[in-house]
């Protein structure tokens, strides 16, 4: 082969780097993160589905003189096919020191990092659309903004996943880079004030101007690219052909080695999705072969090279302007072009193939859309076999049995499309018509399709009618191994007029045509899709002046997969719209200037090192030298006994060094793994595991990557024999009283007489069940740790932990020596919603353990899916109630037994029954009992989800009321005000949290939401909707909450250094929630009460430093929403100790110098050796440890009947902060909770298979809120209502209580689906279609679908054709 390059050479941020020998499996984020200083690139997914690892590659054609800029995954990039590129990361675009990039600098005035782990790829996301659009012909922009238009904006970050923020503020910070972006659309920022003038916004705008664009390829690459030849190295086993005949020969040659592993490579995006193991024998790099990356045209089609990207695909379709026009204007290619942008994400796309693709899906069977769309417009493939080129079918090439490792795909044709014509005939007579269809739990793609599909029709206009001259219909992604041609279906309707009869026919041979394999999920939901796309496309081949025998085109014919948002009759062809995505959003703070700097809306402290890259997570410290890298192997067995473990390979895998298991365990040790007050818990499973996803051992390897892959190739040795059968469902648990004891001091209080409060109801309903299931916490940031040995037997560990503390002393214990030798740090956490109290200690111990044993730096990074299988998550359970109420909808009593799914360890399980009971409370029930029973089970065992118990309370309560207004046919709007608490009632149920009679918000909460909502006009508006839009429904809801915080004791520490900086030291830690900002906002205030000249701008001075367990102790756990208050409350004690110290020294220098300013008071003060660090422990009083929260929302949703796609038009939120430490940050807080509900509520799915070993342990199947899936208007009000004198600085928490507010979406759905089975009703359905029904949790789109009915199409046209 000519031209060898033996040497890997690129760049990255300019900087030069050549790599002589390097595993070809080596991802580009394995070498950044492990060779280079740029650590921005976080590790979230492994799957390209999160986009946390996003970069900009850049590529040089030496030829035409010209640089390729694009975003890829670099999680998914194998190194070796950067050769000749260059890498740009966020921290390229700007720092600290250098000055920040414009993004960098927007990101954090929009207050759009919290956490921060995610925000490093949103602005490589954004900076690439920057990039981007400066190439578009787009209108020269105004100085400050940049060619890219809104919409582009909104769509730059919609494969970038983030679980703090809810979208909204990344989406203006991304839009204000827009040229027709109207400036007052975006929401609250650290930039202007309300009431500045446009102009005035725009300049204090960070400035931004495309010719300041960094150089993505440096010169000097440039200059060896013209010399560089493709990487050829044995050394590295990779290949790059530079012709067919290379290939041909590499492909033989191969043959002649007995090379049994060859593996082709484009993008790896498949990578993602297989997650492969074992390394080949070969690379072949196929991107330098001319032939396979050109597009071609000529009069028969376009032809596309198979390692043409897709990104490259959907830009040239859409360059096609020669194409047969379709109805409405549209071009065949230009939908194509549209459904392809719905497949991944950008980052995937623009390395993605469409060779590679549709291999996957012939190969691997790959749920693939391209398949679909080329299968229904006849394309085909040219494929090389054993050196023969053959040019088949798509249909055929999928007929075909698995595609040889050593056959390459060589280019795809798309033939193109005229439409019919017949001698003597008008033209206009004749249409060509095609519609692509996907069903997705996210709109605009980055999931996977439930079923998709794609026709196309050739159609003539005749006195009788439409004639179906030629029609082909595709199904892809149902369930089968590949996408399929409906060909009875193509051959009953071809030749023949439309008419009901033959439409009627035509949905029932489809039926029998699209039928997912055995075992495929929502099969019978897959199925009526199919019904219910053929039934959209079939009724577009009829135009408004034909009748389909005796029914005109307007009965028939509605907008029935349009999604635009307007409230049109659906009386119009049917249109596919790609939905627009946040169109608006407003929020309303008051801030306040009395303790000033706190109630200001200051920018979170860090989030501009968060965006630069430069704030530094666990996994961010350099490893030490010699330091080792472990990987859980854990059981996939409910109960059973350990024989042994041993490896798939015989031996230990390359790289391992160690396996430790509770064996390991040193003499005085125990084994424990984390720590619930006061119960201990196993780090290792013994002779036995107890659940699928127990910790049996911890394989110690050289590289994160090597122990990851001894993980997944460790076979355990089980056995069964004699065991008891798991328990693996509450019933099963109670069957066999096998329950979690609740301390007494846990159990909440009863309220009222329930026989009693029975006996007064008009109504009841007896013994009605709810099941809720569980929800994984998706931090961006998985589970991590680093342990390094220290002198005299000492142990220093980094966590990302919210409790630090736990962890101290469970490591003590574990490693069996004194807690003054460990020492546990934690600087900031990248999400932790929860999951990472409990759970993130046995990661720390684990490292500990292997570093004390092997006297070496031990640290891991858990992978997402191992990640996702321990976790244990949200508490499942099962309800059954009896309600007793009035004819006017009052409750008289409740009572409700509960079984919670608690898994198999304590850990926080025993609040949830206080938990639920306070989140139950929020309503008047005249007498409230319960039963609640925390079901040990041999599951992992769960733990606290931000609002724990909760946010299932509330839903649990709104089910009540739904029930109790179906029962009554009274409007579910007013049962909830009629249940509303008075303030007599509120003290009944809530005794001393309750607070004054002024403190209670909730009923002036409740008017202003619906006044601010036009929520009266909108139910009027919405009644008239449904009543004009067949297959589109609305629904409303308010819902209100009441929330119970309670606030712990943590202590604090302040220092005031010598030049007049301060130093602050609290036990909460920086989870993204703004904890540190408000401190150091409360830290500056408490110190300006010494009243000297400086201390205005005291906050630029404060600075506040990471966890440390031997520096702070008592530190407790940051969790419930108050740890921020009570920080900020310990910091102010320290501060007035600091003040007290300092008023003597103050007032005698102000008799000597008449005015004192801050910096000469404190080195006056050192010189008189003042104490300047004070120490706190808050503890709050026993009146003041419990408050309670008010906020209501109102939402609005649409569905689509035939899909039961929902889509969220509107939320509105007022909510009471108190008097906010924070507006900005509690803003986001509000935001970023509401979204996390919508997710519970809507969208995730956390399943287990039988065994109890979840199966939704990646991005593929588990699917968390993204841009496109909140709502399109997304409005806030933060309520300051007023002073609260028990409460710190007046102010309340933000964190968990909005989240419940999210149930308002749910009951919006149900308000909708209950008008689409009224509708069915109406058309003959009688089987199930009473107002009475139960939404599932979550409500996916399957779900909802059931309910309105998977057979909605075939029951109206039932009711046309017996008209």
């Amino acid at each position: 082969m000519e031209g060898k390059q033996e040497c890997l050479v690129f760049a990255v941020n300019g900087e030069r780097f050549e790599v002589p020998n390097v595993d070809p499996t080596t991802t580009l984020l394995q070498f950044l993160r492990s060779h280079t200083r740029f650590k921005s690139v976080k590790l979230g997914c492994g799957d390209g589905g999160c986009g946390a690892c996003v970069v900009l590659l850049s590529k040089y054609d030496p030829v035409l003189d010209q640089v390729e800029d694009y975003t890829v995954s670099s999680c998914l990039t194998l190194l070796c096919s950067v050769n000749g590129c260059s890498v740009t990361t966020t921290e390229g675009l700007g720092n600290s020191k250098d000055g920040f990039h414009p993004i960098h600098q927007r990101l954090a005035g929009f207050h759009a990092s919290q956490c921060g782990f995610c925000t490093p790829g949103i602005c490589m996301s954004i900076y690439s659309a920057l990039i981007s659009a400066e190439r578009t012909p787009h209108p020269e922009p105004l100085p400050g903004f940049s060619r890219l238009t809104v919409s582009e904006a909104e769509k730059a970050i919609a494969g970038n996943l983030c679980r703090c923020t809810g979208y909204r503020p990344i989406a203006d910070a991304c839009k204000s880079f827009a040229a027709d972006v109207d400036i007052e659309d975006l929401g609250i920022n650290s930039f202007w004030r309300k009431g500045d003038a446009k102009e005035v916004k725009v300049s204090r705008l960070p400035s931004y101007n495309p010719e300041d664009h960094i150089c993505t390829y440096p010169e000097f690459l440039k200059d060896e690219h013209r010399s560089v030849m493709h990487l050829n190295s044995i050394s590295c086993s990779w290949y790059s052909p530079a012709s067919i005949e290379e290939l041909e020969n590499l492909l033989q040659s191969s043959v002649a080695e007995n090379c049994t592993r060859i593996k082709v490579v484009v993008g790896n995006t498949g990578n993602g999705y297989y997650n492969e193991i074992l390394q080949y024998d070969k690379y072949v790099d196929l991107r330098y072969i001319p032939e396979l990356s050109v597009v071609r045209r000529d009069n028969s089609g376009i032809e596309f090279g198979a390692t043409v990207s897709i990104s490259k695909v959907i830009f040239s379709l859409n360059e096609e302007t020669t194409v047969n026009l379709c109805p409405g204007g549209e071009l065949i290619f230009k939908k194509v072009a549209d459904h392809m942008e719905k497949i991944a994400s950008g980052f995937i796309r623009n390395s993605a193939s469409i060779g590679g693709n549709l291999v996957m899906a012939q190969r691997n069977y790959f749920p693939s859309d391209i398949a679909t769309l080329l299968l229904a417009l006849s394309s085909s493939v040219s494929i090389l076999t054993r050196c023969k080129r053959e040019k088949i079918t798509l249909e055929q090439f999928f007929s075909r049995p698995p595609l040889d490792p050593r056959s390459v795909l060589l280019s795809v044709h798309i033939p193109y499309w005229e439409p019919i014509e017949s001698a003597g005939t008008n033209e206009s007579n004749h249409r060509l018509m095609f519609e692509t269809y996907r069903a997705a739990p996210r709109p605009i793609g980055n999931a996977l399709p439930y079923l998709n599909a794609a026709f196309l029709a050739k159609i003539s206009y005749h006195k009788n009618g439409v004639l179906v001259n030629n029609i082909q219909l595709a199904f892809g992604a149902y369930g089968a191994k590949h996408s399929i041609r409906a060909r009875k279906v193509e051959e009953h309707l071809t030749g023949k007029i439309f008419s009901l009869a033959i439409l009627d026919e035509a949905i029932k041979i489809v039926k029998d045509s699209v039928i997912p394999d055995d075992g495929t999920s929502f099969a019978a939901y897959r199925s009526s899709l199919a019904v219910g796309y053929l039934f959209a496309f079939l009724f577009n081949l009829a135009g408004p002046d034909y009748d389909i025998s005796g029914v005109s085109f307007d009965e028939l014919n509605g907008n029935l997969l349009d999604n635009t948002l307007d409230s049109k009759n659906d009386n119009d062809i049917i249109q596919i719209v790609i939905p627009t995505l946040l169109s608006s959003a407003k929020q309303v703070v008051e801030s306040s200037r009395e303790y000033y700097p706190v109630g200001e809306p200051m920018i979170k402290f860090g989030a501009a090192i968060q965006a630069s890259g430069e704030a530094v997570y666990v996994d961010d410290i350099p490893s030490p030298p010699n330091c080792l890298h472990g990987a859980f192997i854990y059981s996939t067995k409910p109960l059973a006994r350990v024989k042994g473990i041993s490896f798939k390979s015989n031996s230990l895998p390359k790289g391992v060094t160690a396996v430790i298991s509770f064996k390991d365990i040193p003499k005085g040790g125990e084994n424990v793994g984390s720590k619930t007050n006061p119960v201990f818990e196993p780090l290792f499973a013994d002779d036995l595991t107890r659940y699928a996803g127990d910790r049996i051992a911890f394989v110690l390897a050289e590289t994160q990557k090597s122990a990851d892959v001894a993980a997944k190739l460790a076979v355990v040795d089980y056995d069964t024999e004699s065991l008891d059968p798991p328990i693996l469902i509450v019933e099963e648990a109670v069957e066999r009283s096998s329950f979690i004891e609740v301390p007494s001091y846990l159990h909440p209080a009863k309220v009222g007489n329930f026989l009693k409060g029975m006996a007064e109801a008009d109504h009841s309903i007896l013994s009605a069940k709810i099941e809720l299931g569980s929800q994984y916490y998706f931090y961006m940031e998985t589970q991590t740790a680093l342990a390094i040995p220290d002198e005299d037997n000492c142990m220093v560990v980094y966590s990302s932990i919210q409790c630090p503390e736990f962890a101290h002393s469970v490591i003590a214990r574990c490693l069996g020596i004194p807690e003054h030798n460990v020492r546990v740090i934690t600087r900031r956490v990248g999400g932790g919603f929860g999951g990472k109290a409990s759970k993130a200690s046995p990661v720390a111990t684990a490292c500990a353990l292997a570093a004390h044993c092997l006297r070496r730096p031990v640290r891991m990074y858990l992978d997402r899916k191992t990640d996702m299988i321990m976790a244990g998550g949200r508490h499942p359970m099962k309800i059954t109630y009896s309600v007793g109420f009035k004819s006017n909808g009052k409750i008289t009593a409740l009572h409700l037994d509960i079984l919670i799914n608690a898994g198999q360890t304590i850990d926080a399980s025993i609040i949830m029954p206080r938990n639920m009971v306070g989140a139950l409370k929020k309503y008047d029930w005249g007498a409230l009992s319960f039963d609640i029973k925390l079901c040990k089970t041999n599951h992992c065992g769960k733990t606290a989800m931000r609002a724990p118990g909760e946010v299932q309370a509330s839903f649990i309560a709104e089910s009540i009321l739904e029930n109790v207004a179906s029962v009554l046919s009274l409007d579910v709007d007013s049962v909830r005000t009629k249940n509303l608490h008075t303030y007599e009632s509120l003290k009944l149920f809530y005794g001393s949290a309750t607070g004054d009679s002024i403190e209670y918000t909730l009923p002036t909460i409740w008017d202003k939401v619906a006044k601010s909502s036009i929520f009266a006009q909108r139910i009027a508006m919405i009644k008239h909707f449904n009543s004009c839009n067949r297959w589109r429904k609305r629904g409303i809801s308010r819902a209100p909450i009441v929330y119970e915080a309670t606030v712990r004791p943590t202590p604090g520490k302040v220092s005031i250094l010598g030049d007049g900086s301060i130093v602050v030291e609290v036990g909460g830690i920086e989870l993204g929630q703004g904890l540190w900002t408000k401190v150091k906002q409360v830290t500056a205030y408490a110190l300006s009460k010494i009243q000297c000249d400086g201390t205005e701008d005291l906050v630029e001075k404060v600075r506040i430093v990471q966890s440390d367990t031997l520096s702070l102790v008592q530190g407790g756990i940051t969790a419930g929403s108050t740890t921020s208050e009570s920080s900020c409350e310990a910091a102010r004690l320290c501060c007035n100790f600091l003040v007290e110290r300092l008023a003597p020294l103050k007032k005698k220098l102000q008799e000597q110098m008449g005015s004192v300013t801050w910096d000469v008071l404190i080195l006056q003060a050192h010189n008189h050796s003042v104490n300047l660090a004070a120490n706190s422990y808050y503890v709050p009083e026993p009146s003041s440890r419990g408050y309670l929260n008010y906020g209501a929302a109102v939402s609005e949703v649409e569905l689509n009947v035939l899909t039961g796609e929902t889509t969220i038009l509107r939320a509105d939120i007022v909510y009471d902060c108190g008097q906010s430490l924070n507006p900005a940050v509690d803003l986001g807080q509000i935001e970023g909770s509401f979204i996390q509900g919508v997710g519970f509520f809507m969208l995730e799915e956390y399943l287990t298979n039988a065994d109890g070993l979840v199966v939704t342990d990646n991005t593929w199947t588990y699917k968390i809120p993204t841009i496109d899936t909140i709502p399109k208007q997304f409005n806030v009000e933060v309520v300051n209502s007023g002073h609260h004198q028990k409460r710190v600085l007046s102010s309340k928490a933000s964190g968990e209580p909005p989240l419940l507010l999210a149930v308002s979406v749910h009951c919006a759905t149900r308000a909708a689906i209950k008008e689409a089975r009224k509708q069915r009703k109406s058309w003959g359905a009688s089987d199930e279609t009473n107002s009475i029904f139960q939404l599932e949790v979550p409500a996916t789109m399957p779900a909802v679908k059931q309910l309105c009915g998977l057979d909605t199409v075939e029951w109206y046209l039932q009711s046309l054709l017996t008209r």
